[in-house]
């Protein structure tokens, strides 16, 4: 049995793991985020989303006025169709 091949096996073993801690603690990074161009803009559209108001005041204080005067008219028909449209979509989910 030869124990001096063992001994320097033992040798190289240790010297790698050596150069292994000594470069993983020459590192020293700062981490970074980089923000593709599709992610600031989504960012932005969703910043705009949340300032837009809920609801429109302008569209809502004209039909008031409309239907207060009498001369708010809406056909049957174009009921009917939102109707179903908004029900497909529901339907949908």
């Amino acid at each position: 049995m030869r124990i001096d091949a063992y001994t320097q096996i033992s040798q190289l073993y240790q010297a790698s793991t050596t150069k292994k801690t000594q470069n993983s603690q020459r590192t020293y990074g700062k981490d970074q985020v980089t923000i593709s161009r599709a992610g600031a803009e989504f960012q932005m559209t969703q910043q705009a989303v949340k300032d837009a108001p809920e609801v429109r005041e302008d569209l809502v204080a004209s039909l008031k006025k409309q239907i207060n005067d009498g001369t708010y008219q809406v056909s049957g028909e174009s009921f009917a169709e939102k109707l179903m449209q908004r029900y497909n979509e529901m339907r949908a989910f």
